[in-house]
C-alpha cells in the first residue's frame, strides 16, 4: 500500500462544530467524460444537516465503479436526475464508502454520538415510503437509492452526509483506510449471496465468482468460504488467480484463454456450434477445479453483456445467476434453451438493506472478513483511480483514498492477505 497527499486540506473544527465550507472532489456536467478530468477539487458549502442525518468527517473513502459512471454521465446523468426531483445543486460529490468520525447529528438521531468512529453503508431510502411502511424490503422500495451515487454529498469530501440508519461501528482493529475499503462491495455481495430466499449459499455449494480479484469478487470469495461453499474465481491473469486462492477460492479460470465472450451467434447460425463448444470448455474448467461434474449453484455476476450468456449456460439446474451491475455493457442475451427448462433464476440485486449491512459489518468487526486493500492514494488522485477502474487496469483488491486520515498505517492486526 502507498499513499501520498499533494492537496493540503484545511483542518476541520473539532467534532460538534460545523464549518461553513469544505473541500470536495466534485463532478460537474460540463466535465462529463474521462473520470481523470471529470473530478476536480473545489470548495463547497457544507450541506445542511436534517433531523435524521449524520455528518461524518471523512478519514478515508473507498472507490467503486458507480462513480466511474457518474463521472462519465452515462448511463444516467445523476445531477440532472436529482434536479428533476427538486435538488438545487449543479454538482455531484460521489463516494459510496467512508470511514470517519461523527461531526454532528440531527436532532432526531439516537444511539450515535459526536466523536464516534464509524463506517457508512450505501443503502438510502425514504423512511416514510409506503412500501417500507408495509414491511417490504427497503432496498426494493421506489425511494431506494445508493448513497454517493444517486445521492449527493458522498465520501469524496471532508464531510459526508448520511441517514442515521446507514451509520455502523468501525471495526476497532482496522485502520481508517482498511475500514473504508469494503462496505459497499461487501454489503452488495452479502445481499447477492444471502438475500434471495431459495438460492442462498449452502455448505458445499459451488459458486462461480466473476472478477474474483476485484472489490466485489474478493468479498464474495470470503463470504462463500465462510458459509462453507466452494468459490471458483474467474480472473484475467494467473497472478490475480493466485490472489483469489489466498482468499479461499478453490481455484481460478483465466478468462483470456477463451474466445466466446459477448453476445453469441443466433441459435440458427452455424457459428453457434463454436460458441457452445467454448462455453462447454469453460464449464469443464469448473468441474476440473471442483474435482467433480458439479455446476455452480450460484453464479455471482456483475460484468453483464460479455458474460451473462456463459453464466446462464454453466449455472446448475434450479440455480441462480445473481447480477448487480453491467460493467461490460447492458445488452445481455439469455438463450432460453438453457434457462426455462432447467428452471434457473436470473436475479437482479442492488445495494443492501440495514439487516444485510449490519450482518456483514459484524463479520468485519469479528475479523472474519479481510477488507482486501489493494492500494491507498491521496485525495488528489480520485479522478485518476476512477479512470483506471473504468479502463479495467486497477490492481487487485479495493482502492482507497485518504481524506482526513494521516499517512496510511496498518490497523492493529494488519491485513491477513496482501494484495
Amino acid at each position: 500500500m502507498n499513499g501520498t497527499r499533494t492537496i493540503t486540506l484545511p483542518r476541520l473544527p473539532d467534532p460538534g462544530t460545523i464549518p461553513e465550507t469544505m473541500i470536495a472532489q466534485v463532478i460537474r456536467q460540463d466535465r462529463f467524460g474521462d473520470p481523470a478530468t471529470a473530478f476536480q477539487a473545489e470548495e463547497i458549502p457544507t450541506p445542511p444537516v436534517g433531523p435524521d442525518d449524520v455528518l461524518v468527517a471523512v478519514m478515508a473513502a473507498g472507490v467503486n465503479y458507480n462513480n466511474v459512471w457518474a463521472a462519465r454521465g452515462v448511463p444516467v446523468d445523476v445531477i440532472r436526475s436529482r434536479q428533476r426531483s427538486g435538488e438545487p445543486y449543479d454538482f455531484h460529490i460521489g463516494g459510496s464508502d467512508a470511514s470517519g468520525i461523527v461531526q454532528t447529528v440531527g436532532r432526531d438521531v439516537t444511539g450515535i454520538a459526536v466523536g464516534d468512529e464509524v463506517v457508512v453503508h450505501p443503502g438510502v431510502w425514504d423512511m416514510d415510503d409506503p412500501w417500507i411502511a408495509a414491511g417490504r424490503d427497503p432496498m426494493t422500495a421506489p425511494s431506494a437509492r445508493i448513497w454517493g451515487y444517486d445521492t449527493n454529498f458522498g465520501s469524496f469530501a471532508q464531510l459526508a452526509l448520511a441517514q442515521s440508519h446507514q451509520i455502523m461501528r468501525k471495526a476497532p482493529h482496522l485502520s481508517w483506510e482498511e475500514a473504508a475499503a469494503p462496505t459497499l462491495v461487501g454489503t452488495t455481495a452479502y445481499r447477492m449471496l444471502f438475500g434471495w430466499s431459495g438460492n442462498i449459499v449452502e455448505k458445499d455449494d459451488v459458486v462461480l465468482v466473476w472478477g474474483g480479484s476485484g472489490g466485489l469478487g474478493t468479498q464474495a470469495i470470503q463470504l462463500v468460504r465462510h458459509a462453507g461453499g466452494i468459490p471458483v474465481a474467474v480472473v484475467s491473469s494467473p497472478d490475480r488467480g493466485e490472489h483469489c486462492v489466498l482468499l479461499g477460492a478453490a481455484g481460478w479460470i483465466d478468462r483470456t484463454e477463451y474466445s466466446h465472450w459477448g453476445v453469441p451467434p443466433h441459435w440458427t447460425d452455424a457459428a453457434q456450434r463454436e460458441w457452445t463448444a467454448e462455453a462447454r470448455r469453460f464449464g469443464k474448467a469448473i468441474w476440473d477445479i471442483v474435482g467433480a461434474r458439479r455446476n455452480p449453484a450460484i453464479v455471482f455476476e456483475h460484468s453483464g453483456e460479455a458474460t451473462v450468456p456463459t453464466s446462464v449456460f454453466v449455472c446448475d439446474g434450479g440455480g441462480m445467476i445473481v447480477i448487480c451491475a453491467g460493467t461490460t455493457g447492458f445488452s445481455a442475451m439469455v438463450d432460453l434453451r438453457y434457462h426455462w427448462t432447467r428452471q434457473k433464476r436470473l436475479q437482479g440485486s442492488h445495494g443492501t438493506n440495514d439487516a444485510q449491512a449490519y450482518a456483514y459489518n459484524d463479520l468485519v468487526c469479528a475479523g472474519d472478513i479481510d477488507p482486501c486493500v489493494g492500494r491507498v492514494v491521496g485525495f488528489d488522485e480520485v479522478g485518476r483511480v476512477h479512470s483506471e477502474m473504468g479502463e479495467g487496469s486497477s490492481p487487485p483488491g479495493n482502492t482507497v483514498v485518504l481524506v482526513g486520515a494521516p499517512e496510511p498505517g496498518l490497523g492493529k492486526s494488519g491485513p491477513r492477505v496482501s494484495l
